[in-house]
C-alpha cells in the first residue's frame, strides 16, 4: 500500500530522539506522503523546516484554538507569511475546543473567523479541529463565504453531522479511534462518506489505534486505520490506500509523487 497520512505531529517533541528511526518505519509500512500539522508559530516553523528537509513530508500552518488568547495581529501577519513557503499546503490546524477551553470561546471564535479569512484570502485549504463545539463550528463555517474548502481532522461525530460538513466542501478525516474496539458510530459514519471525500490519518503523537493503545502514535500506524476502514467498506486495502492518497492531492493541491520505489 502506498498512503497518505494527512495529519501528524512530527514537530511535537516526542519524535526529538528517535525522528530518523520513525520516518524509516514510515516509508517501511508505505506511508510515503505525511502533511505535518503545527498548532502555534513556533510548531509551524518546525513543519516548515521538516518539509523543506524530508522528501514526502508537507506542512501545514495556523493557531490551534487552545492558543487563540495568545495570538496577536503580528502573529496573524507572520501565519500569512509561513502560507507563502512551498511546501506549505494547508492552514491549521484551527477550530474550536469547548471541552477545555483553553481558551475563552468567543476568542476562540474570533480566531477561527479571522484564520478562514485567511485562508480564503490565500486560497488555502484548512484543517479543523472541532471539540464539542459542533454547531459553532458549523455557524462560523457558514458565514466565512462559499469560496472555502478543508477537512475534518479526526471526525468524531454523527452521520447527521459529516453530511452538513461535506456540504460545506468538507473532507472527512478518519483516524485511529475507528480501529477501538468501542467504536459504534464511527464505521456507520465511514460507510455514508462519499468516495471523494474520504481521508486518513494518525494524529501521531495522539490517538494510537487498536491494539497499540497506550503507546505514542506514528505514521507506520496508519496502516492499522486503512486497513479497519478497508473492512467496514469490504474492499481491498489497496483501495483504500489509492483512493485517499488521491483524495489528499485533491485536497491539498499537491502533484503526485512518483513512487518511492522509482524515485529513491
Amino acid at each position: 500500500m502506498r498512503l497518505f497520512d494527512t495529519h501528524c505531529h512530527l514537530n511535537d517533541e516526542a519524535y526529538q530522539e528517535d525522528f530518523t528511526e520513525v520516518m524509516a518505519r514510515a516509508q517501511a509500512a508505505g506511508v510515503e506522503e505525511l502533511l505535518v500539522v503545527g498548532y502555534d508559530l513556533a510548531s509551524s516553523e518546525a513543519a516548515i523546516k521538516l518539509a523543506e528537509e524530508n522528501h514526502g513530508l508537507y506542512a501545514a500552518v495556523g493557531f490551534h484554538p487552545h492558543e487563540a488568547a495568545k495570538v496577536s495581529d503580528d502573529d496573524l501577519s507572520r501565519l500569512e507569511e509561513l502560507l507563502t513557503y512551498k511546501k506549505v499546503v494547508a492552514l491549521g490546524e484551527i477550530g474550536l475546543d469547548y471541552y477545555y477551553d483553553n481558551s475563552p470561546r468567543e476568542t476562540q471564535r474570533q480566531l477561527f473567523a479571522q484564520q478562514l479569512a485567511i485562508a480564503e484570502n490565500m486560497n488555502k485549504p484548512v484543517i479543523i479541529h472541532a471539540r464539542e463545539a459542533h454547531a459553532d463550528i458549523l455557524q462560523v463555517l457558514k458565514e466565512a463565504g462559499k469560496n472555502r474548502r478543508g477537512v475534518m481532522h479526526c471526525y468524531s461525530g454523527s452521520v447527521e453531522l459529516a453530511r452538513e460538513y461535506l456540504n460545506l466542501n468538507m473532507y472527512i478525516a478518519i483516524g485511529g479511534p475507528v480501529t477501538f474496539t468501542n467504536a459504534k458510530k464511527l464505521p456507520e459514519v465511514v460507510k455514508k462518506i462519499p468516495a471523494g471525500r474520504l481521508l486518513i490519518e494518525t494524529d501521531s503523537p495522539y490517538l494510537t489505534p487498536h491494539p497499540l493503545r497506550g503507546r505514542r502514535n506514528e505514521p507506520a500506524y496508519l496502516v492499522r486505520t486503512a486497513l479497519r476502514i478497508s473492512e467496514i467498506l469490504e474492499v481491498n486495502p489497496e483501495e483504500i490506500a489509492d483512493l485517499t492518497r488521491t483524495n489528499a492531492y485533491a485536497c491539498f493541491e499537491i502533484s503526485p509523487r512518483p513512487h518511492i520505489g522509482n524515485d529513491g
